[in-house]
């Protein structure tokens, strides 16, 4: 990995100390998990790909909020605590949804680790991701990243998710409305995984050991 992808990881960690520690942890922890191993697919290589694609990625999106929303809809105390169960269940609709891109696009038998913590997470950190996957004319260059940075990137997306939910919290007390934000937001963070999925594997990609 180049000095430049490693110095990504120097972002101010120092904002860590805002969000709760066990969250924080928790929250990294099962990204880390969920990008380390690429789901299978049923799907097949098509003609074409992008209809398909985009087929899939409304449905997944109806799915996780639906999800969300279902999660968020217990009141005060007992909402909180659905909280990473219902990050966990839409990551793994989004990560499958990935899967399933890099499937219709004839790609999925190059979806690495790299490729998919790309996917789930470009939209909420893109400065963190932007030595690894880079877009050179027509192709994108995907760099080889070590367990070691894929942890670290894992951590450091851990604390940006947990100030979100931090800075959302409050909404998980109004029961129904509450729910009814938590749901779009779902629908559309899972848009955003699709369309930069659809991006990435619409074009030529070369695997940068």
């Amino acid at each position: 990995m180049s000095k430049s992808a490693r110095s990504t990881l120097d972002l101010p960690v120092a904002v860590a100390a805002d969000a709760p520690t066990g969250l924080r942890h928790k929250v990294g922890d099962a990204i880390l998990g969920l990008v380390l191993r690429v789901p299978a697919s049923s799907e097949r290589e098509i003609e074409q790909p992008e209809k398909r694609a985009r087929a899939l990625s409304r449905a997944a999106a109806r799915q996780a909020g639906a999800m969300a929303g279902s999660l968020a809809l217990p009141p005060g105390f007992l909402g909180w605590l659905t909280v990473l169960p219902e990050l966990v269940g839409v990551w793994k609709l989004q990560a499958q949804l990935v899967s399933d891109i890099a499937a219709v696009y004839g790609k999925h038998a190059t979806l690495g680790r790299e490729q998919m913590i790309y996917c789930l997470f470009k939209h909420v950190s893109a400065q963190l991701f932007r030595d690894v996957v880079v877009r050179v004319g027509e192709r994108y260059v995907v760099q080889t990243a070590s367990l070691g940075f894929i942890q670290s990137a894992a951590r450091l997306l851990g604390v940006k998710v947990t100030q979100r939910i931090i800075g959302k919290s409050a909404s998980r007390f109004v029961p129904l409305l509450g729910a009814i934000g938590v749901s779009a937001y779902a629908y559309f963070d899972t848009q955003q995984v699709a369309k930069t999925a659809i991006d990435l594997f619409a074009n030529e990609i070369a695997i940068d050991v």
